[in-house]
């Protein structure tokens, strides 16, 4: 991606290093925390002072061969059938437009393949009648029935499966794959979907669901070890968690894996999702197409009915707030006088001219420790 080369503005220092460009690619572990601190304050316009449920579906394994061949129309219908499914159950159980936003996540702790969706959803309806709106709020200990809503799920997930299979939209890679098999396995299990009532601040769900829109699978800090065809990292084991509603935004016991280089390559990258795939998606009074519901919600919950102003965020005092300090991140880490500041760009390099970049930073970083 190319960098810059960045020198001390101070006249008595005027040492130098080099920063390489950002790649912004949506899945890299290291880009994505500025447009992630920009995105959780854009979320602020749909919130509402009440509490919100944490919702999870998640479809049954036997189906992640098929999802690996056909990603995007899976991960679709997924959605779809999910978010369908909790409308339903909004206007049955609640009488009204409820809103929700999800996330989709592709993996587990151990990064294998495990298909599931974060929902935060509104603890309550907007019911529309001839005298105009009210809010109908749901009990703080109860939504939806869960075992009812985890039933129809798996039925209608299936069902909508076999429809695409017998047009033919399926790939079954050549007919390796048996659909129907896993149909007959799927509908014999009980489905988890999860509900968990609000026992978290809504900011805190909110930050949740934006965790890994940015990054997927793994954090950097996560591997503690690398070696010549190895790679060990920490996890943590949710199945030591006991009971069927599980506190999910908690962590089980913290345990070491060691994967063959190539697999944990290939588990990584197993997460990367289909060009121009929307990870992120809002609905009901969430949705951009309810904004006027939305603001009859602010208003019969006290709120303006305007909705509010979203900031844009300035990197430096981002920055600063993030890492405590009221010091300019631009400071010669060197003098501690001058302003690191860029003197030259250069493009993407390869072959021996990457070598060059690479003896050129350790040549910069003796000359400056001997300077």
């Amino acid at each position: 991606m190319g960098g810059v080369l960045k020198l001390c503005s101070n006249s008595k220092c005027k040492k130098w290093e080099f920063h390489f460009k950002s790649c912004k690619n949506r899945h890299c572990p290291q880009c994505g925390a500025f447009e992630k601190a920009q995105w959780l304050e854009a979320q602020k316009k749909w919130i509402l002072p009440i509490y919100y449920y944490h919702v999870v579906f998640t479809i049954d394994h036997v189906f992640n061969p098929l999802v690996a061949f056909n990603q995007k129309l899976l991960f679709n219908l997924f959605i779809e059938t999910a978010a369908q499914l909790l409308k339903e159950f909004g206007r049955k159980y609640l009488g009204g437009e409820i809103g929700f936003s999800m996330v989709l996540h592709t993996w587990g702790q151990m990064i294998q393949d495990h298909l599931h969706l974060h929902f935060i959803v509104t603890g309550g309806a907007l019911v529309s009648s001839p005298t105009g709106y009210s809010w109908n709020a749901a009990s703080r200990e109860y939504l939806f029935p869960v075992d009812l809503l985890s039933n129809q799920f798996r039925n209608r997930f299936c069902f909508e499966i076999s429809k695409r299979w017998a047009d033919g939209k399926l790939n079954t890679n050549d007919g390796a794959l048996d659909v129907q098999a896993m149909l007959t396995e799927a509908l014999s299990k009980d489905w988890e979907v999860y509900i968990q009532a609000p026992l978290y601040e809504k900011e805190k769900l909110i930050e949740y669901l934006g965790r890994y829109i940015f990054r997927i699978a793994i954090s950097n800090h996560r591997i503690v070890a690398v070696g010549k065809d190895t790679v060990t990292f920490k996890y943590f084991d949710n199945r030591n968690k006991k009971g069927k509603q599980k506190k999910m935004l908690g962590k089980g016991k913290e345990k070491l894996m060691t994967l063959p280089a190539i697999e944990f390559i290939r588990r990584f990258l197993s997460h990367v999702l289909p060009d121009g795939f929307v990870r992120v998606r809002h609905f009901g009074l969430h949705h951009s197409s309810c904004r006027a519901k939305l603001q009859q919600a602010r208003h019969v919950l006290g709120l303006p009915f305007e909705l509010p102003a979203i900031l844009k965020l300035k990197f430096l005092d981002w920055f600063k707030k993030i890492t405590g300090s009221d010091e300019d991140p631009r400071i010669c880490k060197f003098c501690g006088k001058g302003l690191m500041l860029p003197v030259r760009e250069f493009g993407p390099v390869h072959g021996w001219r990457l070598k060059l970049i690479s003896y050129l930073e350790v040549f910069a970083s003796r000359r400056n420790a001997f300077a």
